[in-house]
This record gives C-alpha cells, sequence and structure tokens, in this order.
C-alpha cells in the first residue's frame, strides 16, 4: 500500500471530496422547504465521507483506523440513498445521480481495500 505524508494526497478522499462538491451543487436548486429536511441531510452525509477519511488517516491504530473508513463507508451509502430518493420525487436528473452514484461505488470499493490493507 501507497505510503501518504497527507490524507488530501489519498485518491480516495479527493474523489470524497468531488462528490460533496457535486452534492453541493445539485443540491443549491433544491426547494427552500428542503433546507432542513434534504438539502441539510444529503450535504451532510456526503461531506461525512471524506471527513472521515480524514479522521481515519489521523488515528495511530489499526481498529481506530478501519471504524473510520467504516463511518465513511456508511455515509456514502447514506449520500447514495439520498440521491435515489431525490430522483424518485423528482428533485434530481438520472444522469447526475447515475454519475455519482458511480463515483460512490468507487470511494466504496476503494475504502474496502483501504480496510483489507490494515488487517
Amino acid at each position: 500500500m501507497t505510503k501518504y505524508s497527507d490524507f488530501t494526497e489519498m485518491n480516495v478522499w479527493k474523489t470524497a471530496m468531488e462528490i460533496a462538491k457535486q452534492v453541493f451543487k445539485i443540491s443549491d436548486s433544491l426547494p427552500r422547504k428542503e433546507d432542513y429536511g434534504l438539502t441539510s441531510q444529503i450535504r451532510r452525509s456526503s461531506t461525512s465521507i471524506s471527513a472521515n477519511i480524514a479522521e481515519a488517516f489521523g488515528r495511530t491504530t489499526s481498529p481506530d483506523k478501519r471504524k473510520f473508513y467504516d463511518y465513511a463507508r456508511g455515509s456514502a451509502f447514506e449520500t447514495k440513498s439520498h440521491l435515489l430518493y431525490g430522483k424518485e420525487v423528482g428533485y434530481f436528473n438520472e444522469t447526475d445521480i447515475i454519475t455519482l452514484s458511480e463515483k460512490i461505488d468507487e470511494v466504496i470499493y476503494e475504502l474496502n481495500k483501504v480496510k483489507k490493507s490494515l488487517t
């Protein structure tokens, strides 16, 4: 496994940050009535992916690192669920959701690899 001097060098973190930026952009057009609902939820879950990767990087023991990579993974699934809901109720277009879902699946795959390398 590649040794990184900072979490910002990790491709999985970079992809997670890209997801958060794209989620921010597509959620910007959500109706005001969703400010404390879907808008807040999807933005928090998407930013939580990269934040938990960063926190895992900062941990010193493998069990701690695994726990935060698991949290990042959970946030990725949560974000995907919010995206699918938003598409179902007509807030998001299918093309955006497909693109973001593929990126989320990539992050989940990479997180699984990172976790396996810690054992």
